[in-house]
C-alpha cells in the first residue's frame, strides 16, 4: 500500500474538452501529465459503459500509474425496506462492481439514502440490513474483491453522517468509508472547517474503524454552497464567496498523522485543476509536519 495520498478528480473537468479529448480512454495520460494519480469513473445516473470500452480506460490507467474508483448509481438507497427497492439496489451495486472489475478499480462509491418516514433508528437498522444484502451479492457474483465506500451525505434528511457512515462500516472489514468533507460541511451549517473539526472527525473513524482502514480512508472534497437544510450545489474552489470548506485543515492532520487516503475532487467543473490545488496543499503541509 503506498504511504502516498491519491489526487484526483470525479469526471471530466470542461478542460479535458476544451482540449480537444472526447474519450474518457484519454483521461488517464491527460491526469498523469498534471501530476495527478486518482479517477474516479461516474455512473451517478446508471452504468453504461460497457466491458471493452472500461478495459480500454483500465489500460490507460495501469499505464500511466492512475488509480481507478467507479462512483454507484445515484439511484441506491440503502434505508428501504421495500422489497424491489432493496432489489434493485443490489443490482446497481453488482453493475457498478462489474464496471470497477473491467476498469480496474478496486472501490466503488455507494450512497446511503434517505430517511423519509422512517424514524432515524429504523432507517439505520435498514441500512446495516441493506448493506449486508449488497457484501453478500458482491461475494456470490465472484466481486468480493471490490469495496463498497459507504458515503457522507450533504442534506440533514439524509443517512450519511460521519458517525451514520462510520457505525455502517465499523459491522464489516471489507468497508471503507467515503468521508466527503463537502457533505459533512453542508450538513452541519460550516462546522467541518477548522482544524479541530478534522482532528475530531479523524479520531471518530480512528475509534471506530480502527486505524489501518482510517489510514486508507476513500474521500470527496469540494466548496459547496449551503442552507438550513444543507447542500444546495458544488461550487469551484474559485467561485466559492465563503461556504468553504479549505482544504488545509484537511491536508495539514492528513500529513501529521501519516495517512493515505484517496482524494477525489468534485468541484463543478474545474475538478481536475482544484484536484492539482489540492495536492500541492498537501505536500506543502507535508514539508511542514516532517520539519
Amino acid at each position: 500500500m503506498s504511504d502516498t495520498p491519491k489526487f484526483g478528480p470525479a469526471g471530466n473537468s470542461e478542460s479535458f474538452a476544451k482540449a480537444g479529448f472526447k474519450e474518457s480512454r484519454d483521461a488517464p495520460a491527460w491526469l498523469a501529465k498534471m501530476g495527478l494519480t486518482a479517477y474516479e469513473y461516474q455512473c451517478g445516473r446508471g452504468v453504461h459503459v460497457g466491458p471493452e470500452t472500461a478495459a480500454k480506460i483500465g489500460a490507460a490507467a495501469r499505464e500511466n500509474g492512475i488509480a481507478m474508483s467507479v462512483h454507484a448509481p445515484y439511484f441506491i438507497n440503502l434505508s428501504s425496506e421495500e422489497r424491489e427497492r432493496m432489489e434493485k439496489n443490489i443490482q446497481y451495486v453488482l453493475d457498478a462492481a462489474r464496471a470497477a472489475h473491467h476498469l480496474g478499480a478496486s472501490r466503488i462509491v455507494v450512497h446511503c439514502g434517505g430517511q423519509g418516514k422512517l424514524t432515524r433508528d429504523r432507517a439505520m437498522r435498514n441500512s446495516h440490513k441493506n448493506v449486508r444484502a449488497i457484501l453478500e451479492a458482491l461475494d456470490a457474483a465472484g466481486l468480493g474483491h471490490i469495496t463498497a465506500c459507504l458515503e457522507t451525505m450533504g442534506k440533514k434528511s439524509v443517512i450519511g453522517s460521519a458517525e451514520e457512515v462510520c457505525e455502517l462500516v465499523a459491522a464489516d472489514d471489507r468497508l471503507l468509508p467515503c468521508i466527503d468533507f463537502g457533505h459533512l460541511n453542508a450538513r452541519t451549517g460550516g462546522q467541518m472547517n477548522s482544524a479541530d473539526a478534522v482532528k475530531a472527525l479523524f479520531d471518530l473513524m480512528e475509534r471506530t474503524i480502527g486505524l489501518d482502514r482510517t489510514r486508507r480512508f476513500h474521500a470527496h472534497f469540494s466548496h459547496i454552497e449551503y442552507n438550513d437544510k444543507g447542500e444546495i450545489r458544488h461550487l469551484t474552489f474559485e467561485n466559492d464567496p465563503g461556504f468553504g470548506p479549505d482544504f488545509i485543515h484537511v491536508a495539514r492532520e492528513t500529513a501529521r498523522r501519516g495517512y493515505a487516503p484517496t482524494f477525489i475532487c468534485e468541484s463543478a467543473g474545474t475538478q481536475a485543476e482544484d484536484a492539482c490545488s489540492m495536492k500541492l496543499c498537501f505536500m506543502e503541509q507535508l514539508v511542514v509536519s516532517n520539519e
